[in-house]
């Protein structure tokens, strides 16, 4: 327990830091984006790891807030916040109504009916331009305000995004450590067992896949106000194999594996843009969805469990190794 404390105020502390030490827009603008995904994949993370359930459907609530708040903010005049909270309430009323039918399916089936429902979702933003402004995209969304405070710059939002982030954590990690936690993780071992026990796996389920779906549908909110344009392209179904892409790679069994997977994935996207152009000329983003295929099939193979799991495996062997007495490695007696 202290030991996560302690991570969790070192890790504020460095993001506190951060653009106190490194004045680069661009390393910013990085961060932010880690933060977005960082906030979806805590949901999602929650979801998978913890529940055992697969979605492949959260760049549709992703978008469900990104659109919501554009259209209430900039069409309607209503406050950003209250245009976040709603596609949050939105979002979550949709995830409870999805999640009903949805969550009587297992294994692969359930993965392919949350797939189907992103297929929908996105549809949806391309047809209704009265709405969404089709693949034109949708234009104006005005930016967050708190008091005299305007999140206009990168400074500013990397602030706003990453707090967000933090309480996002925070909040999961007391979900995991309280009853809730351990009927999930009961539940993700053995569905049999739980409900044998008398734990209602439905309730549980819809909880953990309406918190999953309000993270992503914030991530969506502040995205959109901080691009100020959005359009269908950013919300396809290839988002949500990332997303997807992203916690495995961090580990699904720990919710810092959201932000480390998020980071992996941004930097290493980062690095393809800058790379793939000098190798292959007319690749394009074709190489970028290979890349992370193979990537994913890797870290299946090899690390199943994510980078957070083999750190703390490597971590755990050298704390061993360097607290056994010498009689205990061989070198004393009598």
């Amino acid at each position: 327990m202290h030991e996560r404390r302690l991570g969790t105020w070192l890790f504020a502390l460095g993001i506190l830091l951060f653009p106190l030490i490194v004045h680069s827009n661009y390393l910013l603008s990085i961060l932010i984006m880690i933060g977005f995904y960082s906030l979806v994949c805590n949901g999602l993370t929650m979801l998978m790891g913890y529940a055992g359930q697969i979605s492949l459907g959260h760049a549709a609530f992703y978008g469900i807030g990104a659109y919501t708040t554009a259209y209430l903010s900039a069409t309607h005049g209503w406050s950003p916040w209250l245009s976040i909270i709603a596609g949050a309430v939105i979002s979550a009323f949709i995830a409870f109504i999805v999640g009903i039918p949805t969550f009587k399916l297992k294994g692969h089936y359930l993965a392919l009916a949350t797939l189907g429902f992103g297929v929908i979702v996105y549809t949806c933003f391309k047809e209704f331009t009265s709405i969404t402004g089709g693949m034109n995209g949708f234009f104006g969304i005005p930016s967050i305000k708190l008091f005299a405070w305007e999140f206009s710059n990168d400074a500013r939002f990397y602030y706003l995004i990453w707090t967000v982030v933090l309480l996002s954590l925070l909040f999961s990690q007391n979900i995991i450590h309280s009853r809730v936690g351990r009927a999930l993780r009961s539940i993700e071992g053995s569905e049999a067992a739980s409900d044998a026990v008398g734990i209602d796996i439905m309730r549980y389920k819809l909880q953990v896949f309406v918190y999953s779906a309000i993270c992503a549908s914030i991530a969506g909110s502040l995205y959109a106000h901080y691009v100020t344009f959005i359009n269908p392209q950013a919300f396809d179904a290839m988002l949500s194999i990332y997303f997807l892409i992203m916690v495995i790679t961090g580990g699904a069994s720990s919710i810092w594996g959201a932000v480390i997977g998020s980071s992996v994935f941004v930097l290493l996207s980062e690095l393809l843009k800058e790379v793939v152009p000098l190798v292959f000329s007319n690749a394009g983003g074709e190489f970028e969805i290979v890349f992370f295929g193979v990537l994913l099939v890797v870290m299946l193979i090899y690390m199943p469990n994510g980078l957070t799991a083999a750190w703390k495996k490597i971590t755990g062997k050298w704390r061993t190794s360097t607290t056994l007495s010498p009689a205990a490695k061989g070198g004393g007696g009598r």
